[in-house]
Parts: structure tokens; C-alpha cells; sequence
């Protein structure tokens, strides 16, 4: 039997078991944030077809379906997931959870972790039940990262843990956090370890951030006296920096993908709603037209440069820094839909509060996409990136 018939088999097995099993409620369109699963301890489900959904995808391992399955994973090939993707896609199946975990520490603890701390995470992460938050940023370490202070004192068979962090996602809702910390003071890069704890251990609290949008789903993290067990330590001692730039090519990722978040209806049509309509039936608006064309044309080519970005990483021949171009164009990309959502929504997109306004989510949605440039390596970082790496241009 050929690769590609054991494809096709395996489609139409997908297929009909999505349609046999995924409640007709997740599929339709996520209404707001609530709508989106999360896991972890604290979290309230909206409604039993979601507890569901998440539950039978979990028992398969299809909440991540490349991992290993002793890990909880679906142990599907590259192309396999790719397929079961589409049929998801086919079908306006909901992602049955979002994830840090999944996003972020899952990638770093498969290739740094021990046994221990894989059997003892990664199958948690995939049934949704830990929800994990990231300890990078510091007051004075954000773009220059490896400047952070946050120290953990070495005290035999544990470490004691001092220090803030900020721009920490959800500290407020999460349960255990991936978290860089100061072990050698006498060095930079080299004197940091990766680490990972509880957030209910005695020592840690958080404290939200408010932004210009009303909202916000970032927060100051403090840690006095925290002890941190020495086998929740992952990788080397003092070799945390290598846990770390490999974790964020996988954040840079994730939030590169926020360039191809469809609208519930193609902006056309939204503004078209607003604008009217000239006497040949097109968007009455020549100037906002050509920009929603041009932006259209923009999104459908970086919808094929995520599906050749995922080809090249399955097939082992994406280039390390490809991570960055993704996070640079992806979050720029959703900067202007987020522009032009304001442009075709007219007035009606500056109400701040109001049930026909979902609460403002236009105006709150375009506020809060400013930060798409800073958060993960700001724009002018991944730049230099790749002009760096990539390009490899003198004297970037």
C-alpha cells in the first residue's frame, strides 16, 4: 500500500470521526474569549460540548497530535497532522484548547526535559488539565533578556527564588509557570536556569496590568522566598539561555499566527455593511477598497507561507530564524486588520461599550494589536534577526 493511499485512509477515517464525535456547537465560530478553552485548575467551562470536545480529543491525543503518545500525544506523522488539520478546518471544528503548554514548554520539555519531567507534564498539558504561564520578561530585561535578575539561590536539594517578572500572560489563571532565573551572577547567558513550579507555592503572587484597552490579559509576577524543588530543574544548570531561545522560536510562531485569524466575514463584506455599496454594486469607498484588496492579497500569501513554514519544519529544513520573519509579518499583518476593521466599521467600531458592540470588541481588539509588535521580541528585534541570520548582511 502506498504513502499515499495510507494518506487517504487515514482522511477518511479523520473525517468521519470528527463528524461522529465533535458536538455541532463546536463548530460554530468562537463568539469571544470565553469561548476559547484554556484547561487548567481554575477553568470554568462554558458548556458541557465543550468539556466534551476537549475531553474526547484529549483521550486521542489529538490536542497535540505529533507528541508522543506515551506523553499523551496522538503520535500522528507530519503529514497525518496536516491532514487532520484540514478536516478540522473542513468541518469549523474548534481547537479544543489553547496552550502554553502546548505552544511553548511541551517543544522545550520533549527536547530538554527528563524522563520524570515529561511523564510528569506533558500528558497533563495535553488533557488540558495544568494551564502554564511564562516567566521571561523582567522590569529591566525585556528586549536584552539575558540581563534578567531574578535569583535562584542553590540550597542543596532545592532553590529559593527572589524576584519579579512582568508582561507575565494569565499569571492571574495559571497553575504552574515556566520560569527563567539568575543561578550564576558572574555571567550573562551563562548564568541562567530554566525552571518550573507551582503557582499556589507559598512565596508567589501576581498583580494584573491594566492597558490603554480596558483589558488585559498580562500581569507582574513576584516571587519572595519561593523554594523551587532541584528536579524541576530542566536542562543543564546555568544552561537555561539554550532552554530558552529554543522555546521562543516556538513563541515567535505561535504569535506569527495571529496574521492569518480570519474575521467572522471577509472584510468586504463587513465594510460593505457599514459603507455601502457604489451603483456598479463595489465597496463605495475607492480608497478602503484598494486597501482591504491589497491586504486580502497580503494574508492569503502568508497563509501559504504558514503552510510551507510547517512543510519545511516537519520535513527538518526550516531555518532556525524563520520563526522570526513569521513573528514580524504575522503581527504587522494583524496590526492592519485590526486597522481596517476600524476603517469599515465606521462610528459604530468607536462604541466602548454596549451589547451590540460585544463590549467595544472592535475598538478594544485594535488597541490591544499594538502590542502584537512588542510581546515575543519586538518588531525591530526580529529585524535584526533576519537581517542577521538570514540575510546575512554586514554589520547587522
Amino acid at each position: 500500500m502506498s504513502d499515499t493511499t495510507t494518506l487517504d485512509s487515514f482522511r477518511v477515517e479523520t473525517r468521519a470521526w470528527l463528524e461522529a464525535h465533535c458536538p455541532p456547537e463546536m463548530r460554530q465560530p468562537v463568539r469571544n474569549e470565553d469561548d476559547i478553552c484554556w484547561g487548567g485548575r481554575q477553568f470554568t467551562f462554558q458548556s458541557e460540548a465543550q468539556r466534551l470536545w476537549l475531553q474526547r480529543m484529549g483521550e486521542r491525543g489529538w490536542t497535540v497530535p505529533t507528541w508522543p503518545k506515551a506523553y499523551g500525544g496522538g503520535g500522528l506523522s507530519g503529514d497525518e497532522a496536516k491532514v487532520l488539520a484540514q478536516e478540522m478546518k473542513r468541518l469549523n471544528c474548534r481547537v479544543p484548547l489553547q496552550s502554553f503548554g502546548i505552544w511553548m514548554l511541551g517543544p522545550a520539555l520533549l527536547k530538554f526535559g527528563n524522563e520524570e519531567q515529561k511523564r510528569e507534564h506533558l500528558p497533563k498539558i495535553a488533557r488540558g488539565e495544568i494551564r502554564w504561564c511564562q516567566g521571561y520578561s523582567e522590569p529591566n530585561a525585556g528586549s536584552d533578556l539575558a540581563a534578567l535578575a531574578t535569583r535562584a539561590e542553590d540550597r542543596g536539594d532545592h532553590f529559593i527564588v527572589n524576584g519579579q517578572k512582568i508582561w507575565t500572560s494569565y499569571a492571574d489563571k495559571a497553575d504552574w509557570i515556566f520560569c527563567l532565573v539568575r543561578t550564576d551572577t558572574a555571567k550573562k547567558h551563562t548564568g541562567i536556569s530554566f525552571v518550573l513550579f507551582d503557582m499556589a507555592t507559598p512565596g508567589v503572587s501576581t498583580k494584573p496590568i491594566l492597558l490603554i484597552s480596558g483589558k488585559s490579559p498580562f500581569c507582574e509576577t513576584f516571587f519572595d522566598n519561593v523554594r523551587v524543588d532541584k528536579r524541576n530543574l530542566v536542562g543543564e544548570l546555568n544552561a537555561g539561555w539554550d532552554v530558552a531561545k529554543y522555546l521562543l522560536t516556538h513563541e515567535r510562531e505561535m504569535i506569527g499566527a495571529i496574521g492569518d485569524r480570519a474575521q467572522p466575514k471577509p472584510m468586504g463584506q463587513l465594510a460593505a455593511a457599514q459603507i455601502g455599496l457604489d451603483a456598479t454594486g463595489r465597496l463605495a469607498d475607492h480608497g478602503l477598497r484598494a486597501q482591504i484588496a491589497e491586504f486580502e492579497a497580503d494574508e492569503a500569501a502568508f497563509r501559504l507561507a504558514l503552510e510551507r513554514a510547517g512543510d519545511l519544519h516537519r520535513a527538518r529544513q526550516a531555518h532556525p530564524a524563520m520563526s522570526s520573519m513569521l513573528k514580524f509579518y504575522g503581527a504587522e499583518l494583524n496590526k492592519r486588520r485590526l486597522e481596517l476593521v476600524m476603517a469599515a466599521g465606521g462610528s459604530d467600531a468607536l462604541e466602548w461599550d454596549s451589547e451590540r458592540s460585544q463590549h467595544g470588541a472592535a475598538a478594544r481588539n485594535w488597541l490591544r494589536s499594538k502590542a502584537n509588535s512588542i510581546e515575543g521580541g519586538t518588531s525591530e528585534v526580529q529585524l535584526n534577526i533576519i537581517a542577521k541570520r538570514i540575510l546575512e548582511l554586514p554589520g547587522a
